[in-house]
Parts: C-alpha cells; sequence; structure tokens
C-alpha cells in the first residue's frame, strides 16, 4: 500500500465518480482504476461498488475511507516538520553547558534565540565538559558549551571566547586591598581549586599558573562548579585563580583582581556532531558567539 493509493482512494471516495476524480488528481482515468484495484488487492477486500450508472463505497471502503484521510494527514504533517526542521523554523535542541556559562551571555543569548524561533523547543542540562562530550557521542545532547578542545574526531567544534584568569578573594582578606596580583602574591594562600575529575584541563591550566610563578598551590578545597569556587571564597575558605566571566556572579564577600601579567587562559567552546549541517545549531551558536563578545566587551 502506497501514499499515492491512499491519496487516489480518497479523492475518488470523495467525488464518487472515476472521471472528476481523474480530473481533481491531475491524471488520466485507467491510471486511477488501476491504483484502485491494486489498493483492493493489497487490502483482500472490495472498496467500490461500480457500474454504469453509479459508483459506491462498500462497508469496507467506508472503514478505510477515515482511516486513509488520518494517515493522509499525518503524512502532510510530518513533511511540513521536516520542512520546518530543515529551514530552522521548528524542532528542538537539547544544549549542555558548563556553569561559567551563565555568566558569559548565555541566557540572553537563548532568550533572543527563542524569540526568533518560538517553535523551537530547548532544553538545557548543566553537565561538565567530559559528560557533555560523551552524551553528544550517544546523542543524547545536540550542542554543547565545554572547556576543553581535545575531543574526539566524531565532534567538531569551534572556539568562541578567550578570557583571562583573575585572583579571587575574599572581601577582607589583606591581598584585597592591592588593585592588581601577580601570581607568586598568593603563594602561601589556601587554594579552593576547579576538580581535575570535573575539568582536568582547567585544574591543569591553574596549576601551571602556579608553577611558572615558582609555587604550588596548597590545596584545601576542590568542588565541581565554578560558582561553588566562589561561593567558598566568599565566606573565607580560601583564594582561587577563576575566569574573569566570574566577576558577574555577583557573590556577596567575594572581590576580583586582575593579575599583572599574561597567564593560561579560560576558553569555552561549541561542541557538536560531526555531520550534516543543523540550521538550528549554527543560528544558536552564531547568537551565543555574538553575546560573549558582547559581554566580554561590556
Amino acid at each position: 500500500m502506497e501514499l499515492r493509493h491512499l491519496r487516489y482512494f480518497s479523492v475518488l471516495a470523495e467525488e464518487l465518480h472515476f472521471g472528476r476524480a481523474a480530473r481533481r488528481l491531475a491524471i488520466s482515468q485507467p491510471p486511477l482504476s488501476v491504483a484502485i484495484r491494486q489498493l483492493e488487492d493489497s487490502v483482500g477486500a472490495r472498496l467500490f461498488e461500480r457500474n454504469s450508472k453509479e459508483v459506491r463505497l462498500t462497508p469496507a471502503g467506508e472503514a478505510l475511507r477515515v482511516s486513509a484521510r488520518r494517515v493522509l494527514l499525518q503524512a502532510e504533517e510530518a513533511a511540513l516538520e521536516a520542512r520546518d526542521v530543515a529551514t530552522g523554523s521548528a524542532g528542538r535542541l537539547r544544549i549542555g553547558f558548563v556553569g561559567a556559562m551563565l555568566y558569559r551571555g548565555l541566557p540572553p543569548a537563548l532568550r533572543a534565540f527563542q524569540a526568533r524561533h518560538p517553535a523551537v523547543r530547548i532544553t538545557l542540562s548543566e553537565l561538565n565538559s567530559g559528560v557533555q562530550i560523551a552524551e553528544l557521542l550517544h546523542d543524547r545532547l545536540d550542542l554543547g558549551f565545554v572547556h576543553t578542545s581535545r575531543m574526539p574526531a566524531e565532534l567538531q567544534h569551534r572556539l568562541l571566547l578567550s578570557e583571562p584568569f583573575v585572583a579571587c578573594l575574599p572581601a577582607g582578606h589583606a591581598l584585597a586591598r592591592k588593585r592588581v596580583l601577580a601570581p607568586a602574591d598568593l603563594r602561601a594562600q589556601p587554594f579552593v581549586l576547579f576538580s581535575r575529575e570535573a575539568s582536568p584541563d582547567y585544574h591543569e591550566r591553574i596549576l601551571s599558573i602556579c608553577a611558572e610563578a615558582g609555587f604550588l598551590p596548597e590545596v584545601r578545597h576542590e568542588v565541581r562548579h565554578w560558582l561553588a569556587v566562589v561561593s567558598l571564597v566568599s565566606q573565607g575558605m580560601g583564594v582561587a585563580l577563576v575566569p574573569q566571566a566570574m566577576r558577574h556572579s555577583a557573590l556577596r564577600g567575594a572581590v576580583f583582581r586582575p593579575l599583572d601579567r599574561a597567564v593560561a587562559q579560560s576558553e569555552a567552546y561549541g561542541v557538536w556532531r560531526a555531520g550534516p549541517v543543523n540550521v538550528l545549531v549554527e543560528r544558536l551558536l552564531e547568537g551565543v558567539a555574538q553575546s560573549l563578545a558582547e559581554s566580554t566587551a561590556g
């Protein structure tokens, strides 16, 4: 049974006249008759009673008429949905993100994207970089925002942002009186560090900044989210090196000071599965890139 057969059947069921049905279908009458016989053979029942005076639906034909109309409508809706997804008018986006993206312009970029694409359903999951990469490989995410460029060949990535690390200190700390800090100023301080398990890249970058300044930090606490790092610092639990964007976290009790020299940068990447172009992924990436540039400039 083909959709063409059902379409021919539905038109004939409305017209109950082979000539008129053929004209509506823009075909000649013999192909219509052949298609109806093929459909009847496929169903295993006569669908029309026909004689020289009239064409009538059989009980089997009446039953099929309702189902055929529903199937044809579903097929049309499926085609429209596929077209809308292909053009970026509709669809869904499953997005993963690291917590720092909340302070790098991701929320306004998503709001702007949703306003332009109201029929697109967006779901968000806060996940560390490694988990996002695994979810992308298993097709459980469409787009991720991660801290690392180390990823398998099945994924593509794009650098969206590179920003400096800054020192994060308790507001009452003696070093908070300085406007600019050297990394070596933190030598004797207890550190709150981003967990190696959550992000090996960030963990190694912070250790490398300290090593280049001639010391290894005394790590008191390791946590899995940048907001947790800033929160512990704000409560006097240590000092930290954090991405510049965390200045926008607005946690009372924490202050941020720039470093006096260029050090390893904090980077944000968009990552997605390699393969056919996903229009929605492309458009959202462009919007996020613009939003990140604006938030950095601000």
